[in-house]
This record gives C-alpha cells, sequence and structure tokens, in this order.
C-alpha cells in the first residue's frame, strides 16, 4: 500500500512539474503553445537519445512518459532500435513505429470529440 502510494506521488510531482514549467512559460513569454509543444517534444528526444530521459521514466513512471516530453523520448528510442537492426531506414520509421499506437488513438479521440464540442478562435 505504502509503496503504491510513494509511486503515485512520484508520478504527480514529475509529470505536474513538467506541466507547471511549460504552463509557467505559457504566462510569463510570448512564446504559442503550439512552439513549446515543439520545445518539449524536441527536449524530449534529445535527453532520449543521450539515453538520459530512461532515468526519469524509471524512476516516475507514466509521470514522464505522458507528458509530450516522454513522446520525444519514444520517437527517439524508436528510431534508436529501428536504426540499429535496419539501418537508415529503420532511423526514419523507427519513431514512427514505436508511437503509433499513440498517434491513431489521439487522432480517433479528436475525431471523436469534435463531434461534441465546436472550437472558437480566440479574440485579443
Amino acid at each position: 500500500m505504502l509503496d503504491a502510494l510513494f509511486m503515485y506521488l512520484k508520478v504527480i510531482l514529475v509529470g505536474g512539474t513538467i506541466c507547471m514549467i511549460a504552463e509557467l512559460i505559457v504566462i510569463r513569454t510570448k512564446i504559442t503553445p503550439a512552439r513549446i509543444l515543439v520545445i518539449f517534444l524536441m527536449i524530449g528526444a534529445i535527453l532520449g537519445g543521450f539515453g538520459l530521459y530512461n532515468y526519469v521514466v524509471d524512476w516516475a513512471g507514466a509521470g514522464a512518459t505522458i507528458p509530450i516530453l516522454g513522446f520525444g523520448n519514444s520517437l527517439a528510442n524508436g528510431a534508436i532500435v529501428a536504426a540499429k537492426t535496419d539501418g537508415f531506414f529503420g532511423a526514419l520509421s523507427g519513431g514512427l513505429i514505436a508511437t503509433s499506437a499513440g498517434i491513431a488513438v489521439s487522432i480517433g479521440l479528436s475525431y471523436l470529440v469534435s463531434f461534441f464540442v465546436s472550437s472558437k478562435t480566440k479574440k485579443d
């Protein structure tokens, strides 16, 4: 019971910290959320490429894999593994193969939600 509670605490701490950093960047700077998303994805891919983000994933579990940093890490790890077996073309396709389930679910759920929610443009 105590181990599960500690695991949940680590997940909330790491995932919440990542999200808090992103939110502070949105609030304090003029960087758009789309650019912050790309920056975090690239940071996750770079840290994953060097094998550094895997330590965070091992410690924090879903708190590190669910945010966009974890997606970048998955892309990099998939590309590295596929490059070792399939060479150059594996490096190009490995990241997409490793993350294809998450991409498919995201697209499918976005399509489903679009039936129930109408988007509105933000007025300055």
